[in-house]
């Protein structure tokens, strides 16, 4: 059986900046187009049978450089709707608040204008997570997306729920590998790169 390869795109400058980065199409910088290249020799040690990107700039430049050709654009690798939270820091968003925040705990709901849920974003990776599952007989398949929606799809590969992102802490260009042991699903190595 082949193995599930997550891979969060390299440094964008909002993600340096701890800005939460949605919707919001920003490029790499050079810093995250080297990110990117080094993981090239890990990515081509594997035989992809599917690639699935996210179809944000960020996500499609990463595969480019990391040597992974896109088998599909797929909507559902997109990271978090932040909402009003938009392209704010965590210390921002708590300082408004008037107490400690955090996406895992309190998602967006405070928020001017809320976003997405982390139990919608659940539902989302699980649809990734069955494709990829369908493909993983013929080969390892490759996710190339966000620190959060990967974080949350860990979790559920895992069969945790959402909120367990918080635990797999995921710094840009950096990849794990989700796999199986005694047909369980396991996590076989995590923010490598």
């Amino acid at each position: 059986m082949g193995e599930l390869v997550v891979v969060r795109h390299g440094q964008t400058e909002w993600s340096r900046s701890g800005q939460h980065t949605g919707t919001t199409d920003l490029p790499l910088l050079p810093e995250g187009e080297d990110q990117a290249r080094s993981l090239r020799d890990a990515m081509a040690a594997r035989e992809f049978v599917e690639v699935r990107i996210s179809p944000l700039q960020r996500a499609r430049r990463t595969a480019e450089l990391a040597g992974l050709p896109t088998t599909e654009l797929d909507g559902d690798l997109v990271e978090l709707d932040y909402g009003g939270y938009e392209g704010r820091t965590t210390a921002e968003i708590s300082e408004e608040l008037g107490r400690e925040w955090s996406i895992w705990r309190d998602g967006t709901v405070d928020a001017e204008q809320p976003g997405e849920s982390l139990a919608d974003v659940g539902v989302r990776v699980d649809r990734v997570l069955d494709r990829a599952r369908a493909r993983l007989d013929d080969g390892d398949v490759a996710l190339v997306a966000h620190g959060h929606v990967l974080r949350v799809l860990t979790a559920r590969w895992l069969g945790l729920e959402p909120e367990a992102g918080a635990l797999f802490a995921l710094p840009a260009g950096r990849y794990g590998v989700l796999g199986h042991e005694h047909a369980r699903p396991v996590l076989i190595g995590w923010a490598l790169g």
